[in-house]
């Protein structure tokens, strides 16, 4: 009888895996409504940046070309998943991109150029750096000045597209990553946690320790 009972559970957790599984790849295939749409032009890629708030370190951009059968799944904007999860996903979407590429903005020229200017550079970096020339662009919400390639603006497009929040994906762990290693060589900041954010214990910090070389000057100007 226990036996019977725990092989009925064992049966209602697979049942419940399989339709969580199946309920995935059908959001999935819904990310590829773009991609399908624009495949007519060619090879199709996805750009999308991450770190343009905070008060330290590069802006980092990210492009991805997928191939059109991807079969990658949770794919999604990258805030909206786990740190763990984007780390699961960061080589399986490297190793199965037609091409991927990484473009950076520095805190200096963030400082020299702002923002938005620097994100551009980010991205004609990252799209540079594919080494594979796309025909369409389907970009986080803008449209990049210099780039003659036809682009295709796409509001909250890291949730909507799956080749943007791929890009979203590589371009967030790339960063994490390298705000990581600026953590250890200044621990004072929290720069492993917060990433470079203005939480409340890293603009204590800016106050106690002043600022460093990665803080974006342009963004500190209220604190120090």
């Amino acid at each position: 009888m226990a036996e019977e009972k725990k092989t009925k559970k064992q049966q209602e957790r697979e049942k419940k895996r399989l339709e969580k599984l199946a309920a995935e790849r059908e959001r999935t295939e819904g990310l590829k409504v773009y991609e399908k749409q624009y495949a007519s032009f060619g090879i199709v890629c996805g750009v999308d940046e991450a770190g343009r708030g905070p008060l330290a370190g590069p802006v980092v951009a990210g492009a991805v070309i997928l191939p059109p059968d991807c079969t990658i799944l949770y794919i999604n904007d990258s805030k909206k998943l786990s740190a763990k999860k984007r780390e699961e996903l960061y080589p399986v979407i490297m190793e199965q991109a037609v091409a991927a590429g990484i473009g950076m903005a520095t805190p200096q020229r963030i400082d020299e150029i702002n923002i938005l200017q620097a994100t551009y550079e980010a991205m004609r970096e990252a799209i540079h750096n594919l080494g594979v020339q796309p025909d369409i662009l389907l970009n986080d919400a803008v449209t990049i000045p210099g780039i003659s390639i036809r682009q295709i603006p796409i509001v909250k497009g890291d949730a909507k597209s799956i080749s943007i929040g791929a890009a979203s994906i590589i371009a967030k762990v790339t960063r994490d990553r390298l705000m990581e290693e600026y953590d250890s060589i200044l621990p004072e900041y929290g720069f492993a946690s917060n990433k470079g954010y203005g939480t409340k214990a890293h603009i204590e910090a800016l106050k106690a320790y002043g600022p460093t070389p990665i803080h974006r000057k342009s963004f500190i100007k209220n604190f120090v």
